[in-house]
């Protein structure tokens, strides 16, 4: 089968898009979800990134909440 290109605007992927099935609309979802995912990860790593924490740094601050959360008996298992 040869592959056809077809050029369409936004406006026009938006109205076939309403004109779907619940289960096709959920489908495109699905699958614009999983290309996305990466993309927003990484974005949000960069934001994110510092140069003013270590790794001890992120070490004693967990021990610290779990030592809080073990003392108030909220251990979580």
């Amino acid at each position: 089968m040869k592959p056809i290109n077809i050029e369409i605007d936004k406006n026009q992927l938006i109205k076939i898009f309403k004109k779907l099935d619940v289960n096709d609309k959920i489908e495109i979802f699905n699958e614009l979800k999983k290309s996305l995912y990466l993309k927003r990860f990484n974005a949000l790593l960069r934001s994110t990134r510092t140069n003013e924490l270590t790794l001890e740094d992120i070490t004693r601050e967990v021990e610290s909440v779990r030592e809080n959360r073990y003392a108030k008996g909220k251990q979580n298992f």
